[in-house]
């Protein structure tokens, strides 16, 4: 029974053990496919070949893999390959683009590369094919000595640029000691031998140890020599136990801060001495900048401005020191500093305060760059003055040739009326005042002759009050329309004015008083 049992189930397991070997067989052929998709070059291919589609890459020869990690860029396969191709291979792109075309192109590096390589695309099923070899050489370059001849060329690029390099730079160890020099270090120490002295070992130190004991990454040092000194910006990076240092050439820099302290200093000194007083307040408006006139000006305690106020609470401060107009309230003041700031930042604000102690203030606001703001005080009080009694006396002198008896009328030298009184007015019947200036004596002239008998009296008076040279007072008389006669007296006076005085004169009697009549009329 047993064996009848085991008899039945032989065919069970032989399917079963066929199964198995079926799935063992097709897994060693899947892995062996994905194998072989994965690496089309075999370990031991001696070429450098690169595989792309597109820009992405397919398969490259371990040689060609060890070219795309020695190349200066960074990024993807297709950009480094470019990065090393593209210098050594003149008009790489273009060569690769026209490949849509031609399906083949060959480069070549050239005899001035030293050893001369060839590079050779082609396109196969749609996949692009480089293949780099040594040019006419037998047997194909190994990938390690294309990958030791790149390392070899890369390290000679580093050498030259070093050497070229128009700045200081060497590496010092822990101690201090300079360990390697650029040439344009050591052709500066050669600078500081004393005559006939070799450069030898250890190399000379340049430049103080500060950059180097305390970490500095940046320190300004100057650099003497007999003939001139020389200012330099020390770098200075770690590098092991040791740093490496660069030297950046800072003559230009130190001198443009030379002169811009030379010109702050000069500005300074005029602000001082600038009887103006001078507020400038940056983009926060705060007060950046103030002279001393500004304190005498205001009030203000040094201490208060040293400590930067807003100009709000500057402006607060000259209110509580009475400095500014007192308005009816606080609110409307407020609203008028506001207009302040407005106006001054657009360039448009000038006005005069005049304070409650008497003095007269010019305030004038102007915008600087950057959104910073300048307010200027000056002290016109003396100006206001002058110009008070300037005015008074003027009405004073107008007053008194107001009460003369005479109608007066006072001409410049170009002709024009600048001046007359009550008398001339009751007179000729018209007051000029209110047009001083505006008419001259040809005007002036024809007035009076449509107001007087036919006489040749007023063309000498045209041609008296506009003549050049020296002068002599002359006079005349002349009938009005209404049959009054007049007696007319015309002199010079300073400056080529020329004075025109009438008097009405009585039928057998003296003048009549001109500024009575126009009184009592």
């Amino acid at each position: 029974m047993l064996t009848e049992w085991t008899w039945g189930l032989e065919p069970l397991v032989i399917a079963v053990l066929a199964a198995c070997a079926g799935i063992v067989g097709m897994a060693l052929l899947h892995s062996g496919g994905k194998a072989r998709r994965n690496a089309i070059f075999t370990e031991q291919e001696g070429e450098t070949v690169f595989l792309f589609d597109g820009e992405t890459l397919v398969d490259a020869t371990p040689g060609a893999r060890a070219l795309l990690s020695l190349s200066p860029a960074g990024g993807e396969a297709w950009a480094r390959l470019v990065a090393y191709a593209a210098p050594r291979f003149p008009g790489f792109e273009q060569q690769i683009a026209g490949l849509t075309l031609q399906g083949r192109a060959v480069m070549s590096t050239g005899e001035a590369e030293g050893e001369p390589l060839t590079l050779q695309a082609e396109l196969c099923g749609g996949l692009l094919r480089l293949t780099l070899s040594d040019a006419g050489g037998a047997d194909p370059p190994r990938f390690d000595h294309l990958a030791q001849r790149a390392m070899a060329e890369e390290l000679t690029q580093l050498r030259d640029t070093v050497a070229h390099a128009p700045l200081l730079i060497w590496r010092e160890q822990a101690d201090g000691a300079v360990v390697w020099a650029n040439a344009a270090y050591l052709l500066q120490s050669a600078h500081h031998l004393a005559p006939g002295q070799d450069l030898g070992w250890p190399l000379p130190r340049l430049f103080e140890r500060t950059a180097t004991g305390q970490g500095a990454a940046r320190q300004r040092q100057r650099l003497d020599r007999p003939d001139a000194g020389r200012w330099f910006d020390l770098v200075s990076v770690p590098e092991g136990v040791g740093r490496l240092l660069y030297a950046l050439p800072a003559d230009a820099a130190v001198q443009a801060e030379d002169s811009l302290r030379d010109f702050m200093q000069t500005l300074t000194k005029t602000f001082a001495h600038l009887p103006i007083g001078l507020a400038i307040f940056d983009q926060q408006r705060q007060l950046a900048l103030f002279n001393p006139a500004l304190l005498d000006l205001t009030g203000l305690p040094p201490d208060f401005l040293s400590l930067r106020p807003r100009l709000f609470a500057f402006l607060d401060a000259m209110r509580d020191n009475q400095m500014i107009p007192e308005p009816r309230d606080y609110r409307s003041w407020r609203k008028q500093m506001l207009a302040l700031e407005k106006q001054a930042s657009a360039g448009l604000y000038q006005e005069t305060w005049s304070l409650a102690s008497g003095q007269t203030y010019r305030v004038i606001g102007r915008p600087h760059p950057n959104g910073a703001l300048a307010l200027m005080f000056e002290d016109i009080s003396n100006e206001m003055s002058r110009t008070r009694r300037y005015r008074a006396d003027l009405e004073l002198g107008q007053a008194v040739i107001d009460a003369l008896d005479e109608a007066i009328a006072v001409f410049s030298a170009s002709g024009q009326l600048v001046m007359s009184n009550a008398a001339y007015a009751a007179l000729w019947g018209h007051d000029p005042g209110a047009r001083l200036g505006s008419e001259g004596i040809a005007q002036i002239c024809a007035h009076w002759r449509s107001l007087s008998a036919a006489a040749p009296l007023w063309a000498e008076v045209e041609q008296f009050i506009g003549a050049l040279g020296r002068r002599a007072a002359w006079s005349g008389e002349a009938r009005l329309t209404d049959g009054r006669l007049i007696a007319c007296r015309f002199a010079p006076l300073t400056g080529g004015a020329t004075l025109a005085a009438f008097r009405l004169v009585a039928p057998d009697g003296p003048a009549l008083n001109l500024a009575s009549r126009r009184l009592t009329a």
